[in-house]
């Protein structure tokens, strides 16, 4: 196994986290901008007032994209395997 390959793995299982971890990510840094507008809007500086709202938006994300999710993981790991020959000699 050279570099090249070593590389390419590497660069593959980044973009994979990278899907895996944007959907989650974005729509909670979505929903903390629109929570912080609404508590600079009102004054209201309570830090438990972020939480909740976010664990809910995190929880529907991963029931929305959940499948999409372990289906793109269970592909890089089903490839990597199925790679293994190839990769090693």
């Amino acid at each position: 196994m050279d570099a090249d390959t070593v590389m390419t793995v590497g660069n593959e299982m980044l973009w994979v986290t990278l899907k895996l971890a944007a959907p989650i990510l974005l729509s909670v840094l979505a929903a903390g901008l629109v929570i912080a507008m609404f508590q600079a809007a009102t004054q209201i500086n309570e830090m438990t007032l972020t939480f909740v709202p976010k664990l809910i938006v995190v929880a529907m994300v991963l029931v929305l994209a959940g499948h999409w999710m372990l289906r793109l993981l269970t592909d890089y790991t089903r490839t990597l395997f199925e790679n293994i020959p190839s990769l090693i000699g």
